[in-house]
């Protein structure tokens, strides 16, 4: 099977994936979920006309241009938070007003507290009061009607407190999708647990399970599979009986005698959609279809599984939650020589050490290797170079992915 390009194995990927339907949730378990509806207010807010300041509700009509201070106003009630004034007011008079209280009729401005004196029932004024002062007009955040939060929306902090005071106690938020994460291999054991001869501690699924719930998916953790037919056969059976949108296999899909991973797919009805791809990490890629199932596997080192995830896992997720997939490709500034590359897509896996002229300067690790997980933490971008990149010398221009970009 000849290596198909990075583009073509995102398009298949991508083909005939469509948004998830929605399910209303109350606002407080909506945080960092997706709108899957435009959010309209169900009120006006506020819906009267309120006091921005804590003084006395006045009508600037006793305020004429150039009147002579102290003005007097004979005080006649409250307006509390809560407890509007319940009387009439007219001209001379006043009520005392609190911040968010309701402004009496007639009322059309506040006199600031700081700037009248009271006695007894008496209001005397140190300043001319102009129509509309401190008063927050009906309407002034929102109408009742008004989409103030989009579909497609990150739901955050922000936005469920808009939510609620546009008196939504629950929203439409778009289903996760639910991504199955199985390990492979004779060779793993949990972290915690001792190895054994030849063994090594099992990394990529825990990393790919953060991975997934990070991009706003719910991951499964359906442990790790021997090398057997049998158990590989058993937990991909266990991966449907969870229903899940999106099953990961890491490991077991090369062409060594103990890789049996696509063996044991296709054996359970799996419709392969291709294999191996020009991509350096992750050449041994796999992608099909099991019934509504997607599979992905990949590769079994760790740096490769991690940057496949990030070029392929990522984007089948987004658009499940109905998000884009557009990636900005920064441009950057190499720090140090590339040499040339081959007939497949490379990702570098680097760091950005400063900027020159408005641009990031970047530092590729001399080490590439995709075991070295150690180069992938401290790394936080990837450069990207396409197939048969001539060789770069530093100061040369790169295009680059920030890595944990959500």
């Amino acid at each position: 099977m000849s290596l198909i390009p990075v583009s073509e194995a995102l398009e298949r990927i991508l083909d005939g994936v469509d948004a998830h339907h929605g399910e209303m949730l109350p606002l407080i378990d909506a945080l960092e979920r997706i709108s899957a509806d435009d959010i309209k207010a169900l009120r006006t807010q506020p819906p009267f006309e309120a006091s921005a300041m804590d003084g006395y509700a006045v009508c600037s009509s006793d305020f004429s241009e150039g009147a002579d201070l102290p003005i007097s106003l004979r005080l006649i009630g409250e307006s509390a938070a809560g407890h509007p004034f319940d009387g009439k007011m007219s001209a001379g008079e006043t009520v005392r007003i609190f911040t968010g209280a309701i402004v009496p009729e007639c009322a059309d401005a506040i006199l600031i507290q700081e700037n009248a004196d009271a006695q007894g029932s008496e209001i005397l004024t140190r300043e001319l009061v102009a129509a509309g002062r401190y008063i927050r007009k009906r309407g002034l955040d929102f109408f009742e009607g008004e989409t103030l939060i989009e579909r497609g929306t990150k739901l955050r902090p922000r936005h469920l407190s808009l939510a609620a005071a546009m008196n939504h106690p629950e929203v439409n938020v778009v289903a996760r999708p639910r991504v199955g994460i199985l390990a492979t291999g004779d060779e793993l054991v949990p972290p915690g647990q001792e190895p054994g001869p030849g063994q090594i501690i099992s990394s990529n699924n825990i990393g790919l399970q953060g991975f997934v719930e990070r991009l706003g998916g719910t991951a499964i953790d359906l442990g790790i599979a021997a090398d057997t037919n049998e158990s590989l056969a058993a937990s991909i059976e266990a991966g449907r009986n969870a229903n899940l949108d999106i099953l990961v296999t890491i490991g077991g899909a090369s062409v060594g005698d103990h890789d049996l991973v696509l063996g044991a797919l296709e054996s359970g009805g799996m419709e392969l959609g291709f294999w191996k791809i020009a991509m350096r990490p992750g050449k041994p890629l796999m992608y099909g279809r099991m019934g509504p199932m997607r599979v992905l596997g990949l590769p079994g080192n760790p740096v490769s599984a991690m940057v496949c995830a990030e070029i392929f896992l990522r984007p089948l997720i987004r658009t499940m939650l109905g998000l884009s997939t557009e990636r900005v490709e920064e441009t950057a500034v190499l720090e140090k020589d590339l040499p040339e590359n081959d007939q497949r897509q490379d990702y570098l896996r680097a760091r950005v050490t400063g900027s020159k002229d408005g641009l990031n300067i970047v530092t590729a690790f001399s080490r590439q290797d995709s075991s070295m997980l150690g180069n992938l933490a401290r790394a936080d971008c990837l450069i990207l170079r396409p197939p048969f990149c001539p060789a770069t010398k530093a100061g040369g221009q790169v295009k680059i992915l920030h890595l944990d970009d959500t």
